[in-house]
């Protein structure tokens, strides 16, 4: 029998996630509740759950959104394809600013509540490992997966650190950005050749 969907479907879960932001925003990661979330967005605990498996995800409530990204880039792409198509979705993303790049405004809010918070990095580091094996299903390559996860991983860390030494906006989009082009040469043509 399939599993059923959560109750209240993606608008009660954008309804969870954007309350959730927006107290952990006032009161801090640790300040809030479940409970307290799921009484401010008008459900039950249950609900938040069967949404949000921990409260962790509650506030990396993008992480799926950019799985999917880059899942959906490579369906139905050859696998000698995946690498550019992989690559104009990332730099589509810093053009962008999208807030899964890191590089959309309040990124240092988000980031300084990860970096104060090992539960928050644990629970990424988690999402990182299902990105790649999400990815490695999708690709057909899991080796390809995981040398891409992890390099995009390395040059998002970088850039949470620039954000977080208050580096200025331009500068960051601009290393960022030189990352993943460096990335891409590397997954190509070697480390050697990116360096």
């Amino acid at each position: 029998m399939p599993r059923s969907a959560p109750r209240g479907g993606p608008e009660t879960r954008a309804r969870i996630a954007e309350t959730a932001s927006g107290m952990f925003a006032e009161h801090g990661f640790d300040g809030v509740t479940v409970a307290q979330v799921a009484k401010a967005a008008g459900v039950s605990s249950v609900t938040v759950f069967k949404h949000f498996p921990r409260k962790e995800d509650l506030f990396l409530d993008r992480s799926a959104e950019t799985v999917a990204l880059f899942v959906a880039a490579v369906e139905d792409v050859p696998r000698d394809e995946a690498l550019d198509a992989l690559e104009a979705l990332a730099l589509r993303l810093v053009d962008e600013r999208a807030p899964v790049s890191g590089l959309a405004p309040g990124a240092h809010a988000f980031f300084r509540t990860v970096a104060d918070s090992p539960a928050l990095q644990s629970r990424a580091l988690e999402h990182v490992a299902g990105a790649q094996r999400a990815l490695g299903d999708a690709v057909g390559d899991r080796l390809l997966a995981a040398l891409f996860v992890a390099g995009y991983a390395t040059v998002f860390v970088g850039t949470a650190r620039a954000v977080l030494a208050g580096e200025d906006d331009d500068t960051v989009v601009t290393a960022h950005r030189a990352g993943l082009e460096r990335l891409f040469r590397a997954l190509r043509d070697g480390v050697a050749s990116a360096t």
